[in-house]
Parts: structure tokens; C-alpha cells; sequence
């Protein structure tokens, strides 16, 4: 549905405390909004914070159209077993272009911070419902035969009136001989970061008010099957005016695209992705939350694979300024393509 209809929905749903997820895409031109009974019939599953649409996801799966309990607490499948996992990597030199591409852009002063991705093909056994069974991850999707997200990066959370956004920018292999103080003193991941951190404070000052950064740069591992990655994060609340749930679909959508992902000053940078990105990125890099009747959970929809005309494609990226190596990023493009269990 297109966003005016999907901001109705989303505020019906929320002024009358029905549970309901949202699915939108990176412009938030096409935007799903499910109850939760629609969501599960329609093979649409997703795990955020321990609440879910499913009390045995293998049986769901195995039946279209099940409809589980109501979202609570449930179990997963195992993650036993030994698969194949091979990237067919994006050609440098096809990489070099596009980031030349934005690094002009750069130069010029057009932005000062740019999200470059691009489509990994995989050659795998594993199927988008094995990867949703098997991830562990905090905030995870499966949107029928379409495409699985098991991202580790929040969106917008509201609990009590009060709303806070964790932006992750900067990553580093761990393995790498003192990765975190390296993370943590590399100039051009400081400089990503504090943009990050500002663009999502002023974002957060359109729709809450007192907003403040509450922990600045803190490092979390991730576990994947091919290496452990290190990844900085930040953390920004603000208070909510009072009936902000009447406006719910309003609020979510003033937040789009999500800072991290696109960069700084948006509506520009938005425009130089269209140019240096091989292809539109769809629901990669756009948003889903799940609302419980009271609270609001969210998250970017990075670590994402789709299948395209029958292969699995895997979208990663990274945040590209004037302080950028083309090497480097290239790497960190590459690190990003995993699934998180062994």
C-alpha cells in the first residue's frame, strides 16, 4: 500500500491497541501493515525481542496458512547441521566505479556521507526459511517467499512514552590485533559515527522532545559463519508528547529513510544512491517494527537476502566519506555478507 493509506492503518491500529507489524521499503513508497492474523496466514513471521507471530515456527512453515497463537514468547529451530555458503563477491573494479562515483559527489560538498551497497549472489542449499530458523539475531523477518532479514540494528523503540533509536556505524573484523581500539581511533569511522549520531538526533528533535545521546560508541560482537565482527553503536532517546499513538504512522515515516543506511544530508544523498547503486534497493535498508498494543519495536532491515528470479541475493553495504579507502570499504561490503550461526 502506498504511504498515505499505510499511515492510516498504522494509526487506526495503534489508537485502538490492536497488535499489528509494518513492512516498508527504503523510500517508504511501499509499505505493508498487517495484523498480526493477516501476517502469520500470509507466511509473513518475524522474532523481535523475544516476541513473535509463531509458537512453532517449523510447523507454520510447513503449513500455508497456519495461524499460530498470538505473539509471545515461542521456541526456534535448532541450528545443527553443516551447509554451504559461497558469495560471488561483486567485482572490485565494479565497486571502484560506484564508489568513485560518490566519492565525487563528496568532493563537491553534495553530501558528507553516503550508504553504498551492493547485491551479493549466493550459491547455497540453504532456503529463506532455513536462514530464518537457523539466525540469531534480535530483530528478524521472513516476508513469505520473498526475502529474510536477521539485523542487529534497532530502529525507533517506544516504551512509555519515551523513544530511542540505536544507530550502528562502524565495523571491524575481530580477529583484527586490537579491533576495538581500532574501531574506536580510525578518524573516518569516528567521523561516520558522530555524523550518524547528530543526523539521528536531529531526526528524532522533528517528533520527541529532550532528546539526548544516552551512551556514545559502544562496541558489540557479532558471531557469523565465516568470522566474529565488531560493530559500534550508539544510543539517543527523547520523550514522546502525549496521543503521540495518533499519530504513530505520521511520526514513523517523517524517520525515513533511516539516517544509518542512507547518510547525510538525506534527501541529497538519497538522490546520488539512485545514480552510483547498480540497482533500486526495495525493502533492503528499509523498516520493520511490530506494535504490541502498547509499545513500538522497529529495526533496519540490513543483513537482508532476497531471491530474484530464483537465486538468493545478499544486499550489504557500508558509509562512504572523503576519509574513505575504496579497499577498505570493499572489505567491510564483503565481511557484512554472512548468516549469524555456524
Amino acid at each position: 500500500m502506498q504511504r498515505g493509506e499505510a499511515v492510516s492503518k498504522i494509526n487506526d491500529f495503534a489508537v485502538r491497541s490492536i497488535p499489528f507489524l509494518f513492512v516498508t521499503d527504503f523510500e517508504g513508497k511501499n509499505t505493508a501493515v498487517m495484523s498480526i492474523e493477516e501476517a502469520t496466514a500470509n507466511k509473513v513471521f518475524f522474532s523481535i525481542g523475544g516476541e513473535r507471530n509463531f509458537s512453532n515456527i517449523s510447523t507454520a512453515l510447513r503449513n500455508p496458512g497456519f495461524i499460530s497463537e498470538p505473539a509471545g514468547k515461542g521456541t526456534e529451530a535448532d541450528d545443527s547441521g553443516k551447509f554451504s555458503f559461497i558469495p560471488r563477491l561483486v567485482n572490485v573494479e565494479v565497486y571502484r566505479k560506484a564508489f568513485d562515483k560518490v566519492s565525487w559527489h563528496l568532493k563537491r560538498g553534495d553530501t558528507y556521507l553516503i550508504n553504498l551497497t551492493f547485491a551479493t549472489e549466493l550459491d547455497t542449499e540453504l532456503s529463506l526459511d532455513d536462514i530464518f530458523l537457523r539466525s540469531r539475531a534480535p530483530y528478524k523477518l521472513l516476508f513469505a517467499d520473498d526475502f529474510v532479514v536477521f539485523s542487529p540494528e534497532p530502529f525507533i523503540n517506544i516504551r512509555n512514552g519515551m523513544i530511542s533509536s540505536n544507530p550502528m556505524k562502524g565495523t571491524i573484523d575481530a580477529s583484527i590485533p586490537n579491533a576495538e581500539e581500532r574501531l574506536l581511533t580510525d578518524p573516518k569511522e569516528l567521523f561516520e559515527h558522530n555524523t550518524i549520531v547528530d543526523l539521528i538526533r536531529n531526526d528524532l528533535s522533528m517528533i520527541a522532545s529532550s532528546v539526548k545521546v544516552e551512551r556514545f560508541r559502544y562496541i558489540e560482537k557479532i558471531s557469523t559463519n565465516r568470522k566474529d565482527l565488531l560493530q559500534m553503536s550508539s544510543e539517543i532517546s527523547g520523550i514522546m508528547p502525549p496521543g503521540c499513538l495518533s499519530h504513530l504512522g505520521e511520526d514513523i515515516f517523517t524517520l525515513l529513510p533511516a539516517g544509518s543506511v542512507s547518510g547525510a544530508p538525506k534527501g541529497k544523498t538519497v538522490q546520488i544512491i539512485k545514480e552510483a547503486e547498480a540497482d533500486g534497493r526495495g525493502f533492503y535498508t528499509g523498516v520493520f517494527g511490530y506494535f504490541n498494543g502498547r509499545d513500538l519495536s522497529s529495526a533496519v532491515m540490513i543483513r537482508f537476502i532476497e531471491k530474484a528470479d530464483g537465486v538468493l541475493k545478499f544486499r550489504s553495504g557500508g558509509g562512504i566519506t572523503a576519509l574513505s579507502d575504496c579497499e577498505s570499504e570493499y572489505h567491510e561490503l564483503t565481511d557484512k555478507v554472512y548468516v549469524p550461526f555456524v
